[in-house]
């Protein structure tokens, strides 16, 4: 299909000047206006005016000038069409057999926030989005052209085919248009539900505008392709800089939210290292140093090749510290000078500034489940002194609790079935994953040994209700003095029993924290 006649009119020029000197050169009318006319005769190139062509001025300030039957026409007619063809003669409307368009930079701005209400109204493109949709529509007779990247590949297919473009670089072309203009009315509607604050996560009718902003090497496995797409692309991921290291992987990317949202929950200065999405150890401290090595020492072993997250300032003295310890990434608010120069003698290691105002956790998840997908809100619950219920008789010491209210806020980022054990400001052993509660129990018993930690005195949380006593009875065996858990079983007082005949405190929260 030989192209004759485009029409030409963009928002970003760049590059456009060679793309419509090739067009030209095959003896292309180009049909143009306002901006993009003008920007076209700066380069010496022949334009007619739209306005021209339809007779029809532009009018509103610009909102409308390809709005126009002649020019609509132009582009949808369907050329093997007889009774199309005769009506474009009958009214004098020429075919259009290629659109050049690229839109206001609604979506630039969106993500800035620096615009009023007005403002961000006014860069929503309307002339545009028609004139992309009609030619992707009419793809088989029509090329539509969105973006400067494409140009040289459209270029290259004009010269290939001697001024013509082929069947399925056309329909490759209209694909890209659709999805141009998907996003961009989902960008749209992105922002008003944000303006009008909009709190129904769960709505009947969701748009999700993603954009891919970083290539990932693979995915979970090597065989398995991955990308991170999001809706404002601020940044390259957003939330987070990466100062040092090579590039994020897929799991890095998992594990770096696993860390940030368990970090999310301690307000001491604290580190969580997190493997393979579950926190292996987690510390708060006076200081940092103290924190790491509270944290390092529930589980050394799986620490190593670990996500590493802090929520203070990284200072030299705990990069000096961590020196020995082989890490996949570290993350913290800043990093100070002298620790950033420590740090980056690791060539490999990937070095995060994440920025806390942003990083507040998603607040919606959603799964994909037989081609379809699972939406919740996230679990933004954590410990809350108002709804908790002593059931045994004893109840916790004031030491007791403050363990436990650690306990709780981790055992929540643990995968189920989660038990983690812990002490006022640590933990000292974490059991994930288990199909039963009581082998989850055992485990954490079992690495805690390994370790050299002792659970004397210690505590424990269940991300869920006991279903069984066992569990009791081999924490308590351990030297567990207190448990908390969700509550709600059919044979809770069987598990009540149980902590009263060790002489044990337990407390129901009311809330359960699976993480499937």
């Amino acid at each position: 299909m030989k192209i004759k006649r485009a029409l030409v009119s963009v928002y970003d020029k760049d590059t456009l000047a060679d793309f419509a000197e090739t067009l030209a050169g095959f003896g292309v009318e180009i049909l143009s206006s306002g901006g993009t006319a003008k920007f076209l005769r700066d380069q010496g190139l022949d334009v007619m005016e739209i306005s021209d062509y339809t007779g029809s001025p532009e009018i509103l300030d610009g909102r409308v000038k390809t709005i126009h039957p002649k020019i609509a026409a132009g582009i949808l007619a369907v050329r093997d069409n007889p009774a199309h063809m005769q009506q474009l003669v009958e009214h004098d409307i020429q075919p259009i057999d290629m659109v050049v368009v690229n839109l206001y930079p609604f979506l630039q701005f969106v993500g800035e926030r620096d615009k009023s209400h007005e403002e961000m109204i006014e860069l929503i493109d309307i002339g545009g989005p028609t004139l992309i949709r009609s030619a992707a529509k009419n793809a088989a007779h029509v090329a539509v052209v969105t973006s400067p990247c494409q140009y040289g590949r459209v270029a290259d297919a004009l010269r290939e085919k001697n001024g013509g473009i082929s069947s399925d670089l056309r329909l490759e072309l209209s694909t890209d248009a659709f999805r141009l203009t998907a996003y961009y009315d989902g960008m749209i509607a992105d922002y008003l539900s944000e303006k009008v604050g909009c709190k129904d996560v769960l709505a009947s009718r969701r748009v999700f505008p993603l954009q891919k902003t970083a290539e990932l090497r693979y995915g979970e496995n090597p065989h398995q392709k991955a990308g991170y797409y999001q809706v404002h692309a601020r940044s390259k991921i957003e939330g987070i800089g990466q100062l040092h290291g090579i590039d994020l992987s897929y799991n890095n990317l998992l594990d770096t939210e696993a860390a940030l949202s368990a970090l999310s929950d301690f307000d001491a200065p604290t580190v969580v290292i997190i493997k393979h999405n579950n926190p292996c150890g987690i510390g708060s401290g006076e200081e940092l140093t103290e924190a790491y090595e509270k944290a390092l020492a529930v589980d050394p072993v799986s620490a190593f090749g670990g996500i590493m997250s802090v929520n203070r300032t990284f200072s030299a003295v705990l990069a000096e510290k961590i020196k020995t310890h082989f890490l996949e990434v570290v993350l913290a608010p800043d990093f100070d000078p002298e620790a950033l120069s420590l740090l980056q003698r690791k060539k490999k290691l990937r070095i995060l500034k994440y920025f806390p105002k942003i990083v507040q956790g998603p607040k919606l998840c959603i799964r994909n489940v037989l081609n379809g997908f699972l939406f919740q809100e996230s679990d933004q619950e954590s410990w809350s002194d108002s709804e908790l219920k002593v059931v045994s008789r004893r109840g916790p010491t004031t030491m007791e609790m403050k363990s436990l209210a650690f306990a709780w806020r981790a055992v929540k980022h643990v995968k189920s079935n989660a038990i983690v054990f812990g002490g006022s400001d640590r933990l000292l052993a974490v059991g994930a994953g288990q199909m039963s509660r009581v082998d989850s129990v055992e485990l954490a018993i079992s690495k805690a040994r390994k370790a050299g930690l002792s659970l004397e005195g210690s505590v424990m949380a269940s991300d869920a209700f006991f279903p069984f006593r066992d569990g009791i009875d081999v924490a308590a065996k351990a030297g567990t003095t207190a448990v908390v858990q969700p509550g709600g079983s059919i044979r809770d007082n069987e598990v009540i029993d149980a902590a009263n005949e060790h002489g044990m405190a337990m407390i129901f929260t009311g809330i359960r924290h699976f993480r499937h």
